[in-house]
């Protein structure tokens, strides 16, 4: 696994001591944090951390790193880097940049974990230190050099081990209160609501910025998108499917889940007309469209297979101005292998014509199997841009890649222990409170992992085309399951882990839900069962400054 790093891109003085910092991330777990040139000040004078290693159960080290040819002569240190020559005072400024952390920790008001576990180290990552290495207030095994970075972890927690008169090392808990110190910022409530408006015209122009690989891929006619949750992969379908239809073509835009569609439907009725998609909607209507007879929501052979079937031999009899130039596809990973014959045969180019697939594996949340059956250029998406650090931190060791997290700071996640019997109640309580605190209620979603909420029960059974509708109402949250969610986010998120029908598709599902809060997310459940689904990871980032422990 990987360590978390902050800030997301750091500059690094040299390529040795950007190459430190990658090896030492490669052989940390997975909950610890390296933190990189963080600026801290005296009062009198500000001064530079290069690294900072906060390891849970080891301790805090903060390293002074030195690139290019560094050496010792008599007590003075310098450094040739570039062609220039310099002294150099790499112990000094690691020793008063740890209690420089130590003072800003102690007098944080969200840190309440006492001084931590903490040892100053130098790292010459480009020399070799000679065999009988000694300098003043720097023993041999307070430094690192060419040959350590293979194994700089092992060096960094045995030297913390063997520091004296120090505290006990800081839990996962603790480390991710200084993650919230350091690297967050913890929003009051009543503020969050006023920076809702800017918080999402930030987060639209990240997802913006992803624009520029559909320009890379331009001339390309057969592409499969993949990229995480929060990865802006809805915008990229919707885009795409925008500039097909500009240049001309007859596109269609589908996906599986019906809340999807509903939501594509209204992000294309704000374009200009000659720039929207000729069909959107889902897979399976499409063939309803083409006159395949409606099938009962129960049938799942009608949809699995009757109606796909029926597709593929209506296509062949459509009029060349029903066929598509080009298709577009959300959330891929949900199609049947079956259904790809329908879509090919939908093409009036079934050979050459476009075809676009934005998925995520990671989301792989229905039974059904299956890949496109077309060859598609794969092409990852590796940032997360939708979520905040804190939420995106959560769920970020389900998702299939590693990814950059490029959103803003944020409020830290909460999480409520409950028996999953208890959840939904749970859930209910938190929500009602949101809209206590201000929160609108078309902000808030609660969201189930089991059994549907009562009220999705209730007003499912007034039709598929109403249920949705509350989506887009502003008089109640929308509840849902994270089954008919995916691809959908709000700004805040209740999630109700009130079990699994299929843990082997738990792990999937978890994933799915954490995901879909943009600014706040609430977990209700039982810290056992997630942890058994989700990995200790996630256990312990949700439980991060609260009192639930991790099993």
């Amino acid at each position: 696994m990987t360590a978390r790093l902050f800030p997301d891109d750091p500059l690094f003085g040299s390529a040795a001591e950007a190459l430190f910092v990658e090896k030492v991330r490669e052989q940390l777990p997975d909950d610890a944090v390296v933190f990189c040139n963080l600026r801290f000040s005296d009062g009198r004078e500000d001064r530079e951390a290069d690294v900072i290693v906060a390891w849970p159960g080891v301790g805090i080290a903060v390293v002074e790193v030195k690139g290019g040819s560094v050496s010792l002569d008599r007590g003075e240190w310098r450094q040739r880097q570039d062609g220039v020559d310099r002294v150099i005072h790499p112990v000094d400024q690691a020793v008063a940049c740890k209690y420089l952390l130590c003072d800003y920790l102690a007098d944080h008001p969200r840190w309440s974990a006492g001084r931590p576990r903490s040892a100053h180290l130098v790292a010459v990552p480009a020399t070799t230190l000679p065999a009988d290495f000694v300098a003043p207030g720097l023993a041999r095994w307070m430094a690192l050099d060419v040959t350590d970075v293979p194994h700089a972890a092992a060096r960094i927690r045995a030297a913390l081990e063997k520091v004296r008169d120090e505290p006990d090392p800081s839990t996962a808990e603790d480390v991710e209160e200084m993650v919230d110190c350091l690297a967050g910022t913890a929003i009051p409530q009543q503020h969050l609501l006023a920076e809702l408006a800017e918080r999402e015209a930030a987060c639209d122009l990240l997802t913006r910025d992803q624009a520029k690989v559909l320009d890379l891929l331009s001339e390309y006619s057969r592409v499969e998108i993949r990229g995480g949750a929060g990865s802006g992969k809805t915008w990229l379908a919707v885009e795409k499917a925008r500039r097909l239809a500009a240049e001309g073509q007859r596109v269609a835009l589908m996906c599986y889940s019906r809340g999807l569609a509903e939501f594509l439907k209204r992000r294309v009725e704000k374009l200009p007309k000659r720039q929207r998609p000729s069909y959107v909607g889902t897979f399976h209507y499409l063939g309803i469209d083409w006159g395949v007879p409606a099938g009962s929501d129960d049938d799942s052979r009608y949809w699995e297979e009757f109606l796909p079937a029926e597709m593929v031999k209506l296509a062949g009899a459509l009029p060349e101005g029903q066929r598509f130039d080009a298709i577009v596809i959300d959330e891929g990973q949900d199609f049947a292998q079956s259904w790809w014959d329908a879509v090919v045969a939908a093409l009036r180019d079934p050979e050459r014509g476009c075809i676009y697939v934005f998925s995520d594996e990671g989301q792989r949340i229905f039974a059904r199997q299956g890949r496109p059956t077309v060859d598609l250029m794969p092409i990852p998406l590796n940032e997360n841009l939708r979520n905040t650090k804190q939420i995106a931190g959560t769920f970020s060791s389900l998702a299939p890649e590693q990814m950059r997290i490029r959103g803003s700071s944020g409020v830290p996640v909460r999480f409520v222990q409950c028996s999953p019997d208890e959840a939904v109640e749970a859930a209910d309580d938190v929500a009602d409170a949101l809209l206590e605190e201000g929160w609108p209620p078309e902000a808030v979603a609660l969201l189930t992992t089991h059994r549907r909420h009562p009220v999705q029960v209730e007003r499912q059974a007034e039709g598929q085309d109403a249920y949705w509708a509350t989506y887009w109402q502003n008089d109640d949250l929308f509840y849902g399951h994270v089954l008919g969610f995916k691809g959908l986010e709000r700004p805040a998120v209740v999630l109700a882990v009130n079990g699994f029908r299929n843990e082997a598709r738990a792990r999937e599902m978890l994933y799915v839900g954490l995901s879909r809060a943009r600014d706040l997310l609430v977990v209700c459940g039982d810290l056992e069962l997630i942890r058994r689904v989700g990995g200790r990871a996630v256990a312990l980032r949700l439980t991060a400054g609260s009192s639930a422990g991790v099993p």
